[in-house]
């Protein structure tokens, strides 16, 4: 099966890594189509870092969500906290910042933090795949980081079907919310229900679809 034969290859990869005596790293959001992806690491080296940017504007559900498979996969999970205090991140007018720049209340509670993370790391393991956006489907498998990092897009090619299959074959639990009708779930502010795409539920309104992670922290060709 299909499956099988990616846990091989992306083992390998990441045999080549350890070999290479290099230090490697991989961050989640949590979300239900996460899922398969860390648990395929957890098979292979259950104590690489799993980084949850921590912004504070998550719904309750992600975080119980997020302890929740911690647990099922004994992950190492660790959370990033912006350096600003949440209750700071707010505008001139008084207005938290995702509700008039959104685009620097990302960078304030996700870029920076994974940006300092990444200059004491080697390969940040990400679970984009080309499907989701126009942005993600022009990546690489492997591509270049800030600080000489190089990023590892494992599952690059996966699409929706074959992360529902992978979902069933392990039984993974789903985000509670994905029930709802919420199929990409960020920070609470900044998600609405949608059901006619992966990622179309993101900042309704606005001309933004990445929170920066996989636009500012990778050198496009």
């Amino acid at each position: 099966m299909w499956i099988e034969e990616e846990k091989q290859r992306i083992g390998e990869r990441l045999n080549e890594f350890k070999i290479a005596d290099l230090k490697v790293i991989t961050s989640s959001s949590f979300q239900s189509h996460s899922i398969p992806l860390l648990h395929l690491l957890s098979e292979i080296d259950a104590t690489i870092p799993v980084y949850f940017l921590n912004t504070g504007f998550h719904f309750s559900e992600t975080i119980a969500y997020k302890n929740q498979i911690t647990k099922l996969l004994g992950l190492n999970t660790v959370e990033l906290y912006a350096a600003t205090d949440k209750l700071f991140q707010k505008d001139s007018m008084g207005r938290f910042l995702y509700a008039s720049e959104p685009n620097y209340c990302c960078h304030i509670n996700k870029i920076l933090p994974m940006d300092e993370v990444l200059k004491t790391n080697d390969i940040w393991i990400a679970g984009v795949r080309k499907d989701q956006t126009g942005t993600r489907s022009k990546f690489s498998e492997i591509a270049e980081g800030p600080h000489n990092t190089k990023r590892f897009h494992p599952i690059l090619n996966w699409t929706s079907k074959m992360i529902w299959e992978y979902q069933k074959k392990y039984d993974l639990p789903i985000h509670p919310l994905e029930e709802q009708g919420y199929l990409s779930i960020g920070c609470e502010p900044c998600t609405s229900k949608h059901i006619s795409s992966e990622r179309g539920g993101r900042w309704v309104g606005l001309k933004k679809e990445e929170c920066g992670l996989h636009t500012d922290l990778i050198k496009q060709k």
